[in-house]
């Protein structure tokens, strides 16, 4: 169905191919995983089936990609909708109108199909994701969960035969990720949808995956295959599948499932041996530092829709908090009232022991760096040297102050060898490295981060990992809003878990994330009532038993 032989494609002005030889085929009625480091092509893959690469794109692409006998090189984007539909990572970056019903019909018009054909082919994907009840919905209105089937729903108005999507649960809270991925798998079963998509947090997507594909430099032409195949034989793995090598079960789980049914035997024959299991301890230092961030019943409104329902939480120093919830549940609003960006309808807020009524956010960004969910929103110098030195001078700060040097801080976010480069041609983790110390130059006693590793592979979220555990034991408040329940479970001191606006559980993350039903990530899962939750705990229990 799907076929590349020997493809080859360079992007404008760049002097490194995206692809390089790439061999592979998907087959009719695959739910195929793209997966792979940041960087090794899996976006141009995607958008080569159809056609985006390189009819969007520029650039030179060598080779031959055919998609259902037609050619995507010689024909049109456009003609290609027809059998290849396509969401993006973002559904709000391809919205065009503002309500579901108008966003399905607008696909459909673009195709110039008949009033009495549109009727039947919108009311048919509204079924088919189920959508009637919000068929007159507004976009703004809609989880991020809902919003990721319109974009499905409009894609699929046009009835193709394959559906690719570009990280299509990146955005997604655990339980909306769970209902978008079900809504996938329903599609590749039932109507036989052929379904490409491309993911960082595989432990999201293997489950559902018959087919997996592998890009990085180990196979610069592509791996393709079976799961447990492709899995056993590359380094990027979640860790339900490091547990499983490292523990040398065979076959290597692919599901939670399979795993409980490895670690109830496991552990049988370890207890059989006399062993007994040590029980994981609690992070002895929460709690134990002052405060650097205050907030107090915090109330914020928008409209008459309350956001935060008397919100109170302390940011301690050497301490990093993350703070976990649903979509809607109002962590990036909490964390923009930490500086001021919303006003509070109650309660205070204080940093450092003054109360940041009344302060100019720039003031109070001095000592609480925030990044944002999009680094892009940060980035707009000429070079990363100047993204640092241009916050140095909107703060009057002198850049020539040794504490404050950004050359310094670039070597210890590992792009001293980025520093002339222009930060939008960066990689993601590059250009999150790049936002980060644009908001760090300043030496702020606090950090805010808010999805910090949306579209970051697990070698760049170790490189984070590794700077915030750094500056947390230099004294810094972290504050870190994240869905990534695994990244959670590795960095996290404490554990804050916000619903509709009140704070419904805070404290250590052993037990606030393996007590949960929606953000237990999967070593709890695996092993439930140990209180571990990664791999780590398991091995050093292991060893301490």
């Amino acid at each position: 169905m799907i076929e590349f032989k020997n493809v080859t494609f360079t992007y404008p002005g760049s002097t490194h191919p995206a692809l390089r030889g790439v061999t592979l085929e998907i087959k009719e009625g695959d739910l195929c995983l793209v997966m792979g480091p940041s960087g090794a092509g899996k976006s141009t893959l995607l958008r080569c089936i159809n056609g985006l690469v390189p009819h969007f794109s520029g650039g030179n692409l060598h080779g031959m990609v055919k998609v259902n006998g037609l050619d995507p090189v010689k024909l049109s984007p456009r003609e290609m909708s027809q059998t290849v539909g396509f969401v993006f990572q973002d559904p709000e970056a391809q919205f065009v109108v503002d309500r579901v019903e108008d966003e399905i019909a607008f696909s459909l018009e673009n195709a110039a199909l008949a009033k009495a054909d549109m009727e039947v082919r919108m009311q048919e994907a509204l079924q088919l994701l189920e959508l009637i009840p919000l068929r007159k919905r507004r976009l703004v209105t809609l989880s991020g969960g809902e919003r990721q089937r319109v974009a499905i729903a409009a894609a699929l108005a046009l009835r193709p035969s394959i559906l690719v999507l570009d990280e299509p649960t990146s955005q997604l809270d655990p339980t909306g990720a769970e209902e978008v991925l079900q809504t996938l798998l329903q599609l590749n079963r039932e109507p036989g949808l052929t379904v490409v998509l491309a993911e960082h947090r595989l432990e999201r997507v293997l489950p559902f995956a018959s087919r997996v594909i592998y890009l990085g430099d180990e196979f610069p032409s592509g791996l393709a295959g079976d799961p447990r195949q492709v899995l056993s034989s590359v380094p990027l793995n979640p860790p339900l599948i490091n547990l499983g090598k490292t523990l040398r079960w065979d076959p290597l789980p692919l599901t939670i499932e399979a795993a409980q049914a490895c670690a109830r035997q496991y552990l049988g024959e370890l207890r059989a041996s006399g062993l007994e299991l040590q029980q994981v301890n609690k992070i002895k230092h929460q709690g134990a530092n002052p405060a650097f961030i205050q907030a107090q019943a915090v109330q914020v409104n928008y409209g008459d829709i309350p956001a935060l329902r008397g919100v109170s939480l302390d940011l301690r120093r050497s301490e990093i908090t993350v703070l976990m919830g649903s979509n809607g549940a109002g962590k990036t609003t909490l964390m923009r009232s930490l500086i001021g960006l919303v006003p509070l309808q109650a309660g205070h807020i204080q940093v450092d022991g003054k109360d940041i009524s009344g302060r100019p956010v720039a003031e109070i960004c001095q000592q609480v760096g925030y990044l944002p969910q999009d680094p892009n929103a940060l980035l707009f110098a000429d070079s990363v040297l100047e993204e640092l030195a241009i916050t140095l001078r909107n703060h009057h700060l002198d850049p020539s102050d040794g504490a404050l040097n950004p050359t310094l801080l670039l070597e210890r976010l590992g792009l001293a060898d980025k520093s002339g480069s222009y930060p939008r041609d960066l990689s993601a983790g590059e250009r999150q490295r790049v936002a980060m110390g644009a908001v760090m130059v300043t030496r702020p006693g606090a950090l805010l981060l808010d999805e910090p590793t949306r579209g970051l592979d697990y070698g760049a979220k170790k490189i984070l990992l590794d700077i915030l555990h750094a500056w947390r034991d230099e004294g810094m408040a972290i504050l870190l809003v994240t869905h990534d329940v695994e990244l959670a479970a590795q960095v996290a001191d404490r554990v804050v878990l916000l619903e509709n606006g009140l704070v419904i559980a805070d404290g250590d993350p052993h037990e606030v994330l393996s007590n949960s039903p929606a953000f237990a990530p999967q070593v709890a899962r695996i092993f439930p009532g140990t209180g571990w939750i990664n791999i780590h705990d398991v091995m050093g229990s292991l060893d301490a038993s």
